[in-house]
C-alpha cells in the first residue's frame, strides 16, 4: 500500500498556517487538499535526488527513466555493475556516476544503513546521508520529505521554493529578494507544508504565469 502524506485544508496543521501566514492561506485556499505519495524505495529515493541535483524537473525525470531503463532495477547492485559509460548514455554526468556509486557501495557494504533513518531525527537523517560522497543539505532534505514526509523540513537552497516565494510576496517586498528563512519562522512546525504548497503553485502554472490566482481579491 502506498504511503501517502495528506494535507487538508481544514485539518489543524493547515489551520495553523493560515493563521501565522494569510498570504499562504488564500494561497492554499486557491489549491485546496494535497496528497503526496511517499517514495517507499529509500534507495532508489536517494538516487533520483542525487540525480535531479541543479536539474529541471524535467530534464531530472528525463534522466532519471533513462537510468530505470538502462538499469531495469535500481539498487546498489545494479548501479555498481553498470560501467559509467553505460550511465553517461543514460545522461549522468561524470560527477553524478562518482556519486551514486559511492552511495551505493556505502549502502552494499553496510556502512550506510536506509532502514534505520526512518528511526532518527531528521538532523540525525542529515548527518548519515552527508557521509555520502555529493549528497549535501539539499539532498538530504528531499529525501526527508518525498521519502519519510516529515512536516518541519524548509529547504532554504530549493531555486523552485525559492521562486516561488519571490512570486507570493513579492509584492510586499517592493522587488527584495524574499529570505525564506524568515518566512520560515512564521510556518514552522509544519514547513514542509508550506513547501508543497509553494512547489504546487510552480505545478499548476501559477508562478510562471500559464495561469492565474486571484490572490489580490478580498477572500
Amino acid at each position: 500500500m502506498t504511503r501517502q502524506l495528506i494535507i487538508q485544508t481544514d485539518s489543524p496543521e493547515v489551520q495553523t498556517l493560515s493563521r501565522n501566514d494569510p498570504l499562504l492561506g488564500r494561497l492554499i485556499t486557491a489549491i485546496g487538499d494535497l496528497t503526496l505519495d511517499l517514495r517507499d524505495d529509500d534507495f532508489g529515493s536517494l538516487v533520483r535526488s542525487v540525480i535531479g541535483q541543479q536539474l529541471s524537473v524535467k530534464a531530472a525525470a528525463t534522466i532519471w527513466n533513462r537510468t530505470v531503463d538502462l538499469c531495469g532495477v535500481i539498487t546498489p547492485d545494479a548501479i555498481l555493475s553498470t560501467s559509467d559509460e553505460r550511465l553517461r548514455t543514460a545522461g549522468l554526468s561524470k560527477a553524478k556516476i562518482a556519486y551514486v556509486k559511492d552511495l551505493s557501495s556505502k549502502v552494499g557494504n553496510g556502512q550506510l544503513e536506509l532502514s534505520r533513518l526512518r528511526e532518527q531525527a531528521d538532523e540525525d537523517v542529515i548527518r548519515s546521508l552527508r557521509q555520502v560522497k555529493g549528497v549535501g543539505q539539499w539532498t538530504a532534505e528531499m529525501f526527508l520529505v518525498f521519502s519519510l514526509g516529515r512536516l518541519d523540513i524548509l529547504s532554504l537552497g530549493d531555486a523552485g521554493l525559492q521562486r516561488a516565494a519571490n512570486w507570493l510576496y513579492g509584492q510586499q517586498s517592493a522587488g527584495k529578494k524574499i529570505e525564506l528563512v524568515g518566512l520560515g519562522d512564521n510556518w514552522s512546525p509544519y514547513r514542509t507544508l508550506a513547501s508543497l504548497y509553494l512547489w504546487e503553485a510552480i505545478n499548476r502554472g501559477y508562478v510562471d504565469g500559464y495561469a492565474e490566482l486571484p490572490l489580490n481579491e478580498e477572500r
